[in-house]
């Protein structure tokens, strides 16, 4: 294991994370707030409470899992696919590191990052709510399943990019949405029948009523059902990955 250059890639892309300390730390805090402002104040005062939990406690997990998914795959894809952008892939390619090697130093990087957006933001909504984790153990357990698998989502993304609109494209028009829609602020018991049919196929619902499960010891869906479909959806990134190294799909050429 050359623990020198995975330390080299994961040092380089955690200075470039510091460099930019406002949008890196201050940005989540500020859109937190603004979340707890209209949702929580604002909207959170007419729903009342959902499964017993106050409305402002309840939108936390969902607040959480929308920064650290996009963070994770944001921060994984610029990651590999910046030295695609100016030819220093080929340094790392010809280096003495193997594939293995190279996702351990840009995913690592892109996990860490996204651990410590996930932080701030807890501590920014224990500002505003009163929390109790009722199963911090099974927190920690989904909050670093999410950052390693939407890391590597996010990696391969940045592989599978031909520009900078296409890595923003995935995130921002596909992530995005699917967030919003997985229960991050409501439970689908409150939809009616048809849409929570269809909340079923919408594979970030598992994800996010499992992390609120966490906190509030309430779901959706069965927690086991929601551990079996993080740890699929990584698998699949394992899997896809495995193959852009072995055939070099856009990264040898």
């Amino acid at each position: 294991m050359n623990f020198s250059g995975i330390r080299a890639i994961y040092i380089y892309e955690m200075t470039r994370f510091f460099r930019t300390f406002f949008q890196s730390f201050i940005s989540p805090i500020v859109s937190t707030s603004l979340y707890f402002v209209v949702f929580g104040t604002a909207i959170g005062s007419k729903i009342g409470t959902i499964d017993d939990v106050s409305y402002g406690a309840f939108i936390v997990p969902g607040l959480i899992m929308l920064n650290i998914m996009t963070q994770s795959t944001s921060f994984a894809s610029f990651g590999i696919y910046l030295p695609k952008f100016v030819g220093t892939i080929f340094e790392i390619l010809s280096a003495p590191i193997n594939s293995f090697e190279i996702i351990l130093g840009y995913v690592g990087a892109a996990v860490t990052k996204s651990l410590m957006i996930g932080i701030v933001v807890l501590i920014t909504a224990h500002l505003f709510v009163d929390l109790k984790i009722l199963h911090p153990f099974f927190m920690i357990v989904f909050l670093v399943l999410t950052c390693v698998s939407f890391s590597l989502f996010g990696f391969i993304i940045g592989v599978w990019a031909k520009n900078f609109d296409q890595v923003q494209m995935i995130p921002l028009l596909v992530l995005t949405p699917l967030v919003f829609l997985g229960g991050s602020f409501y439970s689908i018991s409150m939809l009616p029948p048809i849409w929570q049919s269809i909340s079923m196929f919408n594979p970030i619902f598992y994800l996010i009523s499992g992390f609120r499960w966490s906190f509030f010891g309430t779901a959706d869906v069965g927690i086991g059902l929601s551990l079996m479909a993080i740890a699929t959806f990584t698998c699949c990134c394992i899997g896809v990955i495995t193959w852009i190294f072995k055939t070099g799909y856009r990264i040898k050429s």
